[in-house]
């Protein structure tokens, strides 16, 4: 049986290195610099915001500082916020309305939050028009050239949604152990090259900052075809490329004015714990025996190679011993490129496996979770498994 597991382990780690699209190489990415267009379209920026007030100052002022060319206005769609979010952003409210703040109709079945205000502020800029929708969101804060980058890689590349995964804080002692992992974790299951690929039907984006064609969007059937998804980014990412879409995605790179970061904390493991707690199980859309083999998978191939390694004194077979070591060297030199972007060391790989275990319960607590209908909780909202109408509830 050691030997199975030994072989399974160094099959599945040489097919991720070599044959998975090279995702674990973290280098799709931006230009630093751009090309200068002779027209800069016309962009609407449109943030969702529940309850941010920790957030929104920073996030409006950011925007607000953007360098760019073309035509450019600021929609904040406030979410029945009861913290003083709208009245912060309307402090940064600007002539002309290029900052403006909404209020979002009352949520209806059949519609998760965040897509809601999205509509909602869709619908306030079709009357300007705008070429190009910027979804950001509300604890997210750019340099002041993200958004020319942006939009030269959309209309030099010819794509019609494109995805920034903006660097997540990684300050405390959990964010050290669990952020680098999230990310690395996120470019295995979607393989930002394969995204990126025209003829692949893989399809992902990250929802913290999206720039989308607003023709595309109506092509693809508008929000209202993904109204209910818990994972609205990759399921928007879908419905555009389903559609003819062309996509990009790519990780956010420092460059002299900054990085394009989230603001959010995670102090403790709590925050991070209720993030995945919340997702997971949908992204497994509900099912028992794929939450099986997903454990499964990560046992076998995240878990088992330092195991393997210590059954050596024990069991003294040395094949399985070898197997596990090379296999864990090959996922601690794959994380490498992710750690270093994080600023950590490359020695941290090694405790992947510690990472891919906590992320297995946080996986398997969504599960038990949504089975006792208390999963799918985000900001005083519960969303169960989507089946349209009636699958929105307030949380007791």
């Amino acid at each position: 049986m050691l030997v199975l597991i030994a072989l399974f382990s160094l099959a599945a780690w040489n097919y991720l290195l070599f044959y998975h699209r090279g995702f674990w190489r973290a280098d799709q990415r931006l230009p630093k610099t751009w090309n200068e267009l002779t027209t800069w379209p016309a962009v609407a920026a449109i943030v969702p915001a529940r309850n941010e007030a920790e957030t929104i100052g920073a996030v409006t002022a950011a925007l607000l500082a953007q360098n760019y060319q073309g035509a450019f206005r600021i929609v904040v769609v406030d979410d029945a916020s009861t913290d003083g979010t709208a009245e912060i952003a309307r402090g940064h409210a600007s002539p002309a309305h290029r900052l403006e703040v909404i209020s979002a109709p009352p949520l209806q079945a059949g519609w998760t939050g965040k897509l809601a205000a999205l509509n909602a502020g869709v619908q306030h800029v079709e009357s300007v028009a705008p070429e190009f929708l910027w979804f950001t969101d509300a604890d997210i804060v750019h340099p002041p050239e993200t958004l020319t980058r942006l939009v030269s890689k959309a209309v030099v590349a010819r794509r019609d949604l494109v995805s920034l995964m903006v660097r997540l804080r990684c300050e405390s002692f959990w964010e050290h152990r669990l952020v680098p992992a999230f990310i690395f974790f996120f470019q295995m299951l979607y393989p930002f090259a394969a995204a990126n690929d025209d003829r692949s039907k893989t399809a992902a984006a990250a929802g913290g900052c999206v720039l989308l064609r607003s023709q595309a969007l109506v092509k693809a059937g508008g929000l209202e075809a993904i109204s209910s998804r818990v994972i609205d980014d990759c399921a928007l990412a879908g419905l555009v490329k389903r559609s003819g879409g062309k996509l990009w995605l790519g990780l956010a790179d420092t460059n002299e004015a900054g990085v394009s970061r989230s603001l959010r904390r995670a102090d403790t493991l709590e925050p991070l714990w209720a993030m995945v707690r919340r997702t997971a199980f949908t992204q497994l859309n509900y099912s028992i025996i794929t939450l099986f083999l997903t454990l499964l998978g990560l046992g076998l191939v995240f878990i088992a190679p330092p195991l393997l390694v210590l059954t050596l004194p024990s069991h003294g077979q040395v094949f399985p011993a070898l197997a596990g070591f090379l296999a864990w060297m090959a996922m601690a030199l794959a994380y490498g490129p992710t750690l270093k972007d994080y600023g950590r060391s490359p020695w941290e790989g090694l405790l992947l496996p510690l990472a891919a275990a906590l992320y297995g319960a946080m996986t398997f607590d969504s599960a038990v979770a949504h089975v006792q209908r208390r999963g799918g909780h985000w900001k005083g909202r519960h969303y169960g498994p989507s089946s349209g109408p009636g699958n929105l509830s307030k949380s007791p």
